[in-house]
């Protein structure tokens, strides 16, 4: 049995997918099971070439990867690319990171005791990726798994399921042995005793999770009721504070690309500009002029910085957050409400924390701006959220910028930079309603393998008894 996907512009359908059950999910993780032992008993270098392989594979389905995303989420072109790119890089830093697997010799109290800290492989690790960023957030999933030696389940997300497979056949062809890298594809309706079997499975030791906290909350509690560690990455609602001295051209460029990149469907999109009263005007001048000049249009056409948002609940939900942040004194100053999935880039001034646009993730081409009295009562606002991923702060003054982000509660910031910013090999994750655990570089091989201490005793022992 297979199920659809539709093209959100068109209506047509973009893909399908088999619809696999709650009862399919035994057979795939045994198999996965039964292929971790070798892949896992796998040298370093043995492992980095089969992930470089996949990298250029991955590459080679550039064509392929821009078709399905454009058709299953409404995404641009050059987003669909600038996935890919980043994607490929995550599985080369992947690789590299293999021969990075390092232990540690710890000092021991005993005579002639050599104590050993070593990671190993858990075994078999589920990874759950979203629509919003496929090809990034699905190679994460698996790679660095894969690297630290172990087999892997990545659950397709039923809103581009031909996206993520790609993925899983790139890496096919790379060379993983049979059963190292397997796929979940599920009807929507079939999604939480999909995951709710993925997850009860005795073979699956961990699970990672990129999505939305509501989502992430259920997964979280049912892999505590089966003592399963894992590593969520969830919703968002990033601030991007302007101080008195900031370069406000410098800040308006970077806050129109957090705010508007991919229609703002990005875990750590600006959700929230932080401008204190003293430039509030004249950056709100600028800003609107900036996304003013942001055209949305047809994707397929590829004519417009801005495309399609993934659906019209979508539409419905950015529109309530305008209708009731206007209904209580706040002030469009760019775009407005949608009509379709080709929405507008707007702007709403003037928003106080009785609005719900003030708390609540948009995750859609609308952004807040918020007045502050000055960088003090920024920062207070800037954690007034339940979620704590990604943030930013601009001012000239960088012992001030670095003063101001010590104090902002969010796993990742950045002084005069986007609050948009996502390398292979940075500790990347959040605080909070945010999620715990850190996808990315060496942080990621702590999430991905178990730590052992072992001990050798080199001289005989004295026992009391």
């Amino acid at each position: 049995m297979e199920f659809t996907r539709t093209n959100p512009i068109t209506g047509e359908v973009a893909s399908s997918a088999t619809a696999m059950k709650a009862a399919d999910i035994p057979a795939i993780t045994a198999r996965a099971a039964a292929a971790f032992p070798a892949w896992a008993a796998q040298g370093p270098n043995a492992r980095r070439a089969v992930l470089m392989k996949a990298a250029a594979a991955l590459e080679a389905k550039q064509d392929d990867f821009v078709a399905a995303m454009m058709a299953e989420t409404g995404s641009t072109a050059g987003w669909a690319m600038f996935n890919l790119g980043l994607a490929a890089g995550i599985v080369r830093e992947a690789a590299a990171l293999t021969t990075q697997i390092a232990g540690e010799v710890i000092p021991s109290d005993k005579p002639g005791c050599l104590a050993m800290a070593l990671k190993e492989p858990v075994g078999v690790l589920v990874g759950i990726a979203p629509w919003n960023a496929p090809i990034i957030l699905g190679v994460r999933a698996i790679a660095v798994p894969l690297a630290c030696g172990n087999a892997v389940i990545l659950k397709a997300s039923e809103t581009c399921p031909r996206t993520h497979a790609l993925i899983i056949e790139a890496f096919a062809e790379a060379g993983f042995p049979e059963g190292v890298v397997n796929v979940v594809t599920n009807a929507p309706e079939d999604a939480a005793e999909v995951v709710g079997a993925l997850i009860d499975a005795p073979e699956v030791k961990r699970i990672n999770f990129t999505g939305s906290t509501h989502v992430g909350r259920i997964i979280a509690t049912r892999a505590a009721q089966q003592l399963k560690p894992c590593l969520l990455e969830l919703g968002g609602k990033a601030p991007l504070i302007v101080l008195e001295d900031a370069d406000l051209d410098e800040a308006v460029r970077a806050a129109a690309f957090g705010a508007f990149m991919n229609q703002g469907q990005i875990c750590m999109s600006t959700e929230r500009i932080i401008v204190v009263d003293a430039v509030a005007d004249e950056f709100a001048k600028r800003f609107a002029a900036k996304a003013g000049s942001l055209a949305a249009g047809d994707p397929r056409e590829g004519n417009t910085p801005l495309g399609a948002v993934v659906d019209q609940k979508t539409v419905a939900h950015v529109n309530s957050l305008i209708e009731d942040a206007v209904a209580k004194g706040a002030q469009v100053i760019a775009g407005g409400k949608g009509t379709s999935v080709v929405m507008p880039a707007t702007v709403v001034d003037g928003v106080t924390a009785e609005m719900n646009l003030y708390r609540d993730e948009s995750f859609g081409p609308v952004v807040a701006m918020i007045r502050a009295r000055d960088a003090d009562h920024a920062v207070e606002l800037a954690n007034d959220t339940q979620y704590g991923l990604s943030a930013a702060v601009f001012t000239r003054d960088i012992a001030k910028g670095l003063g101001i982000a010590r104090r902002i509660q969010s796993g990742i910031c950045h002084v005069n930079g986007p609050t948009v910013h996502d390398e292979a090999q940075m500790p990347f994750g959040g605080v909070g309603a945010s999620g715990y655990g850190r996808f990315g570089g060496k942080q990621g091989i702590d999430s991905f393998t178990e730590t052992r201490w072992i001990t050798v005793e080199t001289q005989p022992g004295h026992f009391p008894i």
